[in-house]
């Protein structure tokens, strides 16, 4: 039996370690689990449960939380295409103001870190902590 690829899923394991590494201690970054993906009876039950306690079609991947700042991280294989529910969540997120990027890459990641103006611990000259870049740029399906 040949296993399925998960190249999400990889990447999301990845982001995730480097966030928690770039971050400064106290930077919360969490993943919400947000649909059942077995397709059987039993799943819709699970996925109705979850949507009667709260959870939202679309939701991002990850949320990252720090300096008062809120970045939804949407991940996406290289060809990965948004769906109708994650177009509308970026669309309502962005339009409350905060920040939404999509990530291809752990280097997409890293950079929407500088480009929504989050704190990172990389050091700048003598060593103080520093805020990589303020530019908002707005990352299409």
């Amino acid at each position: 039996m040949t296993r399925r690829g998960t190249p999400e899923a990889d990447l999301q394991r990845a982001v995730v370690k480097a966030l928690r590494f770039a971050l400064p201690k106290g930077a919360i970054v969490h993943h919400c689990a947000n649909e059942v993906t077995e397709a059987d009876p039993r799943g819709a039950r699970r996925q109705a449960i979850l949507v009667g306690m709260g959870v939202y079609p679309g939701f991002a991947d990850l949320m990252v939380l720090c300096d008062g700042r809120v970045l939804f991280l949407e991940l996406k294989s290289p060809r990965g295409k948004l769906s109708p529910a994650q177009v509308a969540f970026r669309d309502s997120v962005q339009a409350q103001g905060l920040s939404w990027a999509l990530v291809r890459s752990l280097d997409d990641a890293l950079g929407a870190l500088a480009d929504h103006g989050l704190t990172t611990r990389v050091a700048g000259q003598g060593g103080r902590q520093r805020t990589v870049g303020t530019s908002a740029r707005r990352i299409a399906p």
